[in-house]
Parts: C-alpha cells; sequence; structure tokens
C-alpha cells in the first residue's frame, strides 16, 4: 500500500530566490516549500504526498480555500471518496512544490514515529481519485480481482536508493498518457474486462471500456494468443479520446494503447521485445515508445527528462514518462516489479486540478 503520509527526514533546506518568508526543503526526491525557518536540515516531519486527500479537520482548515474537494458518490448515493483537502502539485515564487510537510506534534500521542513510518492510517489520508469519466457507469460484476496487478508506477522521487544500486542498466522508456485505466484478460477459460477498481460486465455496451472491448475484438485476440504462447494472458492499458480526461489530445475517436502484458498464470509481466512483438501480431497499438536510456542520473535530472511535448499531439505537454528494464526483474524498493515514473511538472501545473 502506498505511503501517503509518512515519518521523513529534512535532506536540504534551500531558499528561494525573491522570496522572504518561504523556503525550499527536500524530503526523499521532493522539493516542498514551506514557511521559513519551520524545519532544518535532520529534522523529522509528517511528510504527505501529492494526489493524498486530508479528512476535514482543524489543523488542514488553512487548505480549504484552494484545496477542498467535495464526497464523491455513487449513482446510489453512497460515499465512494470522502471530502477533504487535496495535495496537489503548486508553483510557489517559481518554486514547484509536490507535497506538504508538518511537524511531528500532529500524531496522536504512541504513534510509531521512526523515520519511514507509516502514519497513513493514523491521520485518515487516502488517495484522491478524479471522478469517472461520463460512460464509466454500467454494470459491475466485483472489485477489481486479486490475480491480476492494480496498475500504479512508483513515483521516481521515493526511489533515490534503487536509482544509485541500477546505475548504468539499460531501460525502456515509453511515454504515460493521461486517459482511464483499462485491463482485459482471459483466465481458465473465462474473458473480463477492468476498469482501476472494479471488474466490469464485458457485454455492457453502455460503458465505454465494454465498447472498446468489443470494437477491438478483444476476448478474440486474447484467446489467440492463449493459443500461441500456451498460457492466459492479460493487458493493461489506457483508453483515451473524447469524452476521458478531456481529451487532451484532441483525439477524434476513443482508442487504446498498451503498457502491459500479463501472463496471468505465473502473475509476471511479459519482457519488453516479447510483449511488442505480441500486440503487433494482435493488432494492438501500445504506449508511445521513446527509445531506451542507460541510467545515470538523479531525481531531479529525471523529472527534467520528463518534461516535452506528447507524441500523439506536440501542441500538448505529456503526462510524463515510464522508466522498465528491457528483462522484468523484482526491487526491493518499489515492492514489486522494477519500474518508475517521472511526472512531467509543467503537465501537472497545467492540467492536474
Amino acid at each position: 500500500m502506498r505511503k501517503l503520509a509518512s515519518i521523513q527526514t529534512v535532506n536540504a533546506v534551500e531558499p528561494i530566490p525573491g522570496a522572504d518568508a518561504i523556503e525550499k526543503v527536500r524530503v526523499l526526491g521532493w522539493w516542498v516549500v514551506a514557511k521559513k525557518g519551520d524545519y532544518r536540515p535532520g529534522d523529522r516531519l509528517v511528510y504527505c504526498e501529492i494526489d493524498s486527500l486530508l479528512p476535514e479537520r482543524p489543523e488542514f482548515e488553512f487548505l480549504r480555500a484552494n484545496c477542498y474537494r467535495p464526497a464523491q458518490t455513487d449513482p446510489a448515493g453512497a460515499v465512494t471518496q470522502p471530502a477533504g483537502f487535496r495535495v496537489k502539485t503548486v508553483r510557489l515564487r517559481k518554486q514547484v512544490s509536490q507535497g506538504i510537510c508538518f511537524p511531528l506534534s500532529m500524531l496522536p500521542p504512541g504513534t510509531p514515529d521512526g523515520d519511514g513510518a507509516d502514519v497513513t492510517d493514523v491521520l485518515r489520508v487516502v488517495k484522491w481519485e478524479p471522478p469517472p469519466p461520463v460512460g464509466m457507469g454500467g454494470r459491475v460484476k466485483g472489485p477489481f480481482p486479486g490475480f491480476l496487478p492494480k496498475t500504479d508506477e512508483t513515483r521516481v522521487q521515493l526511489l533515490e536508493a534503487a536509482l544509485t544500486r541500477h546505475r548504468g542498466k539499460t531501460f525502456a522508456v515509453t511515454e504515460k498518457l493521461d486517459g482511464t485505466s483499462f485491463t482485459a484478460f482471459l483466465r481458465q477459460g473465462t474473458f473480463g474486462i477492468c476498469s482501476r477498481n472494479l471488474w466490469l460486465d464485458e457485454t455492457d455496451e453502455s460503458n465505454v471500456l465494454g465498447r472498446v472491448a468489443l470494437g477491438l475484438k478483444l476476448e478474440e485476440k486474447l484467446r489467440a494468443a492463449r493459443d500461441r504462447l500456451g498460457f492466459d494472458v492479460a493487458i493493461q492499458a489506457e483508453v483515451i479520446g473524447p469524452g476521458i480526461q478531456g481529451n487532451k489530445y484532441a483525439l477524434p475517436q476513443v482508442s487504446l494503447r498498451v503498457f502491459n502484458v500479463l501472463n496471468v498464470e505465473t502473475y509476471r509481466l511479459l519482457d519488453h521485445g516479447p510483449a511488442l512483438e505480441l500486440l503487433v501480431e494482435l493488432g494492438l497499438e501500445g504506449v508511445p515508445q521513446l527509445g531506451t536510456i542507460a541510467l545515470g542520473h538523479t531525481v531531479d535530472e529525471l523529472v527534467a527528462f520528463s518534461e516535452g511535448v506528447s507524441r500523439l499531439n506536440p501542441a500538448v505537454q505529456r503526462e510524463g514518462v515510464v522508466f522498465r528494464p528491457l528483462v522484468e526483474e523484482q526491487d526491493d524498493d518499489t515492492g514489486s516489479r522494477l519500474s518508475f515514473k517521472a511526472i512531467n511538472p509543467k503537465f501537472l501545473l497545467k492540467y492536474d486540478e
């Protein structure tokens, strides 16, 4: 589970040119703007990542004017996400700030406060999720199935130790697309589709994901993949286009771009080359490929590398980039496969409402 709120140590404190009342504080691989004098190198604090949704509590009320988000509900009126204060990327005095810091004194007595301790549940912090796109309703079969991995890369700012450990290794680089998450799978003869959190009815054409699956004949293609490879396969992708995340790429129609191919039976992702070959055979498009890179960069250098325009539309800033080794492997710092993302701060400042 992602540590949205944790105990961390201040790595550095630096001035912000032209700013008298604020300065920037380095926590993990993030720069966070804080009140001048509040923190010094070596101090421990509570750090809340971007996309944290802080509960409505008195100590967070100062965030109401700019960060308040009302509760989200499903069609039946049940609350799917509570009201609260969303932490997002901001720019203050030309300095990008990602996250927010609080003193340890805000924690209840007896809370574990060792370096790296997870205090997400203690503070009742949850992950902010954007409202589902229009056309994402329809019939639901159940929650996202446990025999498939969720699609959420670790941000590079959390992986300074891993960058050092894997220095010199070659990684494939792909563009991270801003759409809605989609999974299609074949398992023991059963075909299914999923959104980020739900197992959907694959025959329901009222849902855009159902229409995509039927239009691309995904069941037929996954069965063909099964026949060739000898094991059940799942694909994970972004669905982009009209009606989805504002259609930032100005696409004329909804399309699917695959970024993962999974061996369902072994719970292992196919290596980069074989995955691309299979997509070609199935007639499916992958996310834009940006070449390879020999890892030898700092966090800040990789964030700068993430900046650029989208391969889908050069008039649009890309959301970011994803780094994956050519051959799949596990990593302790990510908690699963070795892969990570760097999000373009220009994209976040423009679109991440």
